[in-house]
């Protein structure tokens, strides 16, 4: 097994956003030469801030579908993708599984992205805000499948902050009454790349 972590003083990653979360690690699993399962690798999680600390990712993992696992080959799909720093919210014809800590009070800005999304809550709580301007309370344990609708979060504790897990599917185009439903960021979003499949 190894350990693998990103250089914090060379990419301005961080170990954590906040003390009042707990670290947490990745295990990758794997196989040896005779085919038993072995614990491949465990990696620190490594964020990026955004809004000045109070939104942070901590990219998990990312590939294509279906991954290639012969010779490590999605582990290598995975670090180049990190490591070219051109990841946007989605990968074109792959999978996302992201982290994302969101500090008390903070509301990210409305946005979609051309995916299917399962969005985990795992520490404390976080509202759904969908632009039919309905809100939607979510508790520890709860999971929103997001459908490519427009949405925000908003952490709606004075002192806690909230963790999300998200597993993100590239889909098929979705059209609505002739208007086609693509990638919108928002405005704000500066640092944050377009996924780069909406182009079909």
């Amino acid at each position: 097994m190894s350990t693998n972590s990103t250089n914090d003083a060379q990419t301005g990653a961080l170990p954590q956003l906040t003390t009042k979360l707990p670290k947490t690690m990745t295990y990758l699993t794997g196989h040896n030469d005779q085919g038993r399962a072995v614990v491949h690798s465990a990696r620190p999680a490594s964020y990026k801030a955004f809004d000045g600390g109070d939104m942070g990712f901590n990219q998990i993992y990312t590939n294509s579908f279906p991954a290639d696992l012969n010779e490590n080959a999605d582990v290598k799909f995975h670090d180049e993708v990190m490591a070219g720093g051109n990841l946007g919210l989605v990968t074109k014809g792959g999978v996302v599984c992201r982290m994302v800590d969101i500090a008390p009070q903070y509301e990210c800005l409305m946005h979609r992205t051309k995916s299917l999304d399962f969005g985990i809550l795992v520490e404390g709580e976080i509202d759904l805000i969908l632009d039919d301007g309905s809100t939607t309370p979510m508790k520890r344990g709860d999971i929103a499948v997001q459908r490519a609708s427009l949405h925000a979060w908003r952490n709606p504790s004075t002192e806690n902050w909230s963790r999300m897990i998200f597993i993100l599917q590239d889909i098929k185009p979705l059209v609505i009454n002739g208007k086609k439903m693509g990638e919108d960021y928002g405005k704000g979003t500066e640092g944050l790349l377009p996924s780069g499949n909406d182009d079909d």
